[in-house]
């Protein structure tokens, strides 16, 4: 009996910790992107790209696209980028399309570039069809490095 004491108390901890990273990730600092449309988004995108050294960055005219937002290539290799500004996490269905329209661009990459973060399944999804998936904490990394700043919008 006096075993449960402790690993209840454990459970309590867990409860707690489980809680204030909730928390924590609710109150995430807003960024420049998080106000965007989706089409302004995928320009922005495109400009962060230029800023890291992408050439040849060309935003697909939209409907009829593939799945595909963005054209681009750095050090000899083609990509395909999805990018989705979304207000929850971004599930299967954006891995699928890239695959898909990575394929019909005929590139090497095919990325999903967000604000937000992806789903479970969509992270199983990626890595078993070879997806890069660039989250919102990727996409502010970026920004820092290139010393992003809201003027540079």
């Amino acid at each position: 009996m006096n075993t449960i004491w402790p690993v209840a108390g454990i459970g309590i901890i867990c409860i707690f910790a489980v809680i204030i990273y909730g928390l924590i990730r609710r109150r995430r600092k807003e960024l420049p992107f998080d106000s965007m449309e989706g089409h302004d988004f995928e320009r922005f995108c495109a400009d962060l790209l230029k800023a890291r050294g992408f050439l040849e960055v060309e935003v697909t005219k939209g409907s009829g696209d593939f799945g595909v937002d963005i054209l681009a290539e750095k050090d000899g290799i083609s990509y395909a980028f999805q990018c989705k500004r979304y207000d929850e996490p971004v599930g299967v269905k954006a891995v699928q399309e890239i695959y898909a329209g990575r394929d019909y661009y005929d590139r090497q990459i095919g990325v999903v570039m967000t604000n937000q973060y992806f789903t479970a399944p969509a992270v199983e999804a990626a890595r078993k069809l070879k997806i890069l998936l660039w989250d919102r904490g990727y996409l502010e990394e970026m920004m820092e490095e290139t010393s992003w700043t809201s003027t540079s919008l």
